[in-house]
């Protein structure tokens, strides 16, 4: 089982935004870019909209970026999109037997080894941006 594809799908928001700031992005166009419904996409504009990430005028087709590529990490969008709760991106199962050597310390031996493992993701994505999405997909295509 994996988190959910919501940041993936938000990074995609964001950058297609981005890249196609000539012409509105509207939610039935982003749709197709990921390959899903209007209303998928509606739904997480609506996250990043709360979270300060893109504006957006009622009854206008299309959203802008609020913030410069730059200004934006992918921890921010982590955030925006409400991946996970607080310290909870791996689940502990809950009642392990107490009368098992193992049952009755799994918890308290894994349970720091998960969140610093969160710790670490989440520190890798404050140190990347939105621009450094944005650069590589250019690269890629040879955008200038």
């Amino acid at each position: 089982m994996s988190i959910s594809s919501r940041f993936a799908v938000g990074i995609h928001i964001l950058a297609l935004i981005d890249l196609n700031k000539e012409t509105a992005s509207s939610s039935e166009f982003i749709a197709g870019s990921v390959n899903t419904n209007a209303a998928v996409i509606r739904k997480i504009m609506g996250m990043l909209k709360k979270a300060g990430l893109i504006e957006v005028q009622p009854g206008v087709a299309g959203a802008k970026l609020s913030r410069e590529l730059s200004e934006i990490t992918l921890f921010d969008i982590y955030k925006a999109v409400n991946v996970v709760e607080e310290n909870e991106l791996f689940s502990i199962h809950d009642k392990p037997h107490p009368d098992c050597v193992v049952g009755k310390n799994i918890q308290s031996t894994i349970e720091p080894i998960f969140m610093a493992a969160q710790s670490a993701m989440e520190k890798v994505f404050q140190n990347l941006t939105l621009e450094d999405i944005v650069k590589d997909i250019e690269a890629k295509e040879h955008i200038q």
